[in-house]
């Protein structure tokens, strides 16, 4: 772990290396065959029509969701809402969902003892060999390996009942 990480994780918590390892692009913690991993958050818009319909996706990453679905929500047909889509989020809405799903099993990895399937059925991925493949397509590594990396898990003191989070690694 470089040394500014290292005080930095002392100073502030695991939660704040980690993410300021991630923009680094290296690891909080060095373990063998190290990968690079960037956070890489959807690009910020200017999706007026969809706000309220991006909002509520966000809010329920863990539900089936079609673009039929989707496009009834905002009263739309599908080829307008498809459209629409990408004008407003530049990209497709399957791609923004997975990624934003992605991005979910992230945080559950980091801060969770959830197994993989569970995390990947709280995501909304429905299996764990479907989180998988997402996952190592957009992240470059497997969710076992990622939460190696940058898990947290909290430890009760001895003394008082103060947690403490400790990265695992």
């Amino acid at each position: 772990m470089p040394p500014g990480l290292y005080i930095v994780r002392q100073a502030n918590g695991a939660a704040v290396a980690n993410a300021i390892a991630r923009r680094m692009v290296v690891p909080p913690q060095r373990d063998g065959g190290q990968g690079q991993y960037v956070e890489t958050p959807m690009p910020s818009t200017e999706a007026d029509t969809l706000e309220p319909l991006l909002t509520w996706m966000l809010g329920h990453l863990g539900s089936d969701m079609s673009v039929e679905d989707l496009a009834a929500r905002v009263h739309l047909s599908t080829r307008t809402f498809a459209r629409r889509f990408r004008a407003e989020t530049g990209t497709t809405p399957h791609s923004w969902l997975t990624a934003q799903r992605v991005m979910l099993a992230q945080r559950l990895l980091e801060d969770s003892e959830h197994g993989v399937e569970a995390v990947a059925d709280l995501a909304g991925f429905g299996s764990g060999a479907i989180l998988r493949h997402h996952f190592l397509r957009r992240v470059g590594t497997t969710p076992q390996a990622y939460r190696r990396t940058f898990a947290r898990t909290a430890i009760r003191g001895a003394a008082g009942g103060q947690a403490r989070l400790v990265l695992r690694g």
